[in-house]
């Protein structure tokens, strides 16, 4: 996957992860921070998926889920990291 794609998909990930985990307005919400949440998350997710699930995604969908369910994992480290709860 080229350059390009991997900031498309990093921040297709972190927007969508950031719509089901949303924040406090504290927390770094830009969109160089969302890209940068979306390939960390796709790291993770791509890890977590070989480790768990023995599969490496294979097509563009499955990469965005991966990418999106590592990006909520960092989200939620980051937050029982920070001490920061969600926003009611």
């Amino acid at each position: 996957m080229g350059f390009l794609a991997w900031l498309i998909v990093g921040l297709v990930a972190g927007v969508l992860a950031k719509a089901i985990m949303p924040g406090s307005s504290k927390e770094p919400s830009g969109w160089i921070m969302t890209i940068i949440l979306g390939i960390v998350g796709a790291f993770v997710g791509g890890w977590l998926g070989s480790a768990i699930f023995n599969v490496a995604p294979s097509n563009l969908i499955m990469q965005i889920v991966f990418a999106t369910v590592g990006a909520l994992v960092i989200i939620g480290v980051l937050r029982m990291l920070t001490g920061r709860r969600r926003a009611v």
